[in-house]
């Protein structure tokens, strides 16, 4: 009797709306994307020097 139930959820399946390589390369993408975001903010401190060292002072 389990084997007939075993049978049947194989036969059920699991359909992809892509083959399953597709779903790691959305993911590497996705990963590269928003390391790329993080890479733009890049030295962003440096450009607002002039704001740091006039706090620096008042502290």
């Amino acid at each position: 009797m389990i084997s007939h139930i075993v049978t049947a959820a194989e036969e059920a399946g699991l359909k992809l709306p892509f083959p399953s390589f597709v779903f790691g390369i959305i993911a590497i993408s996705t990963f590269i994307l928003l390391g790329l975001i993080t890479f733009s903010y890049r030295d962003v401190a440096n450009r607002h020097d002039h704001k740091s060292s006039n706090n620096s002072s008042h502290h």
